[in-house]
């Protein structure tokens, strides 16, 4: 398995709770529409919660402000990611994931990276 981690900052006209909501029911039904054309195993969206547990959380590591969230997207095999360019329907299906990410992302600030999860605790 592969992973992508894509920490989302929210396009400045846009409150918390409006992003949250457009990535959820918006993006999120694109997403399962092109789901297995994209071939993705599995798909998480974590909501950034900005309440008091966040706001003693940096205050205490001196962070900066934190992402809106962060979507995560698993794919079965470097393989399977790394090739999925050469399929016309994938590159349509990206190519709309992406028209509609410009509506509600602040793309610039917003960095996307891949990498394998390496779990050193589980007690869940």
């Amino acid at each position: 398995m592969i992973k992508i981690s894509f920490c989302l900052r929210r396009r400045a006209e846009l409150t918390h709770e409006e992003f949250l909501d457009y990535w959820k029911n918006e993006h999120g039904s694109l997403v399962q529409q092109h789901k297995a054309v994209l071939r993705i195993a599995r798909y998480i969206q974590f909501h950034g919660d900005f309440g008091p547990m966040t706001s003693k959380l940096i205050a205490f590591r001196g962070s900066p402000e934190p992402y809106d969230g962060i979507a995560e997207i698993w794919y079965e095999s470097r393989i399977a990611l790394e090739t999925l360019g050469q399929d016309p329907a994938a590159r349509t299906a990206s190519r709309l994931l992406w028209e509609d990410e410009k509506r509600f992302v602040d793309l610039e600030s917003s960095p996307i990276f891949a990498g394998d999860e390496i779990e050193l605790v589980r007690t869940l």
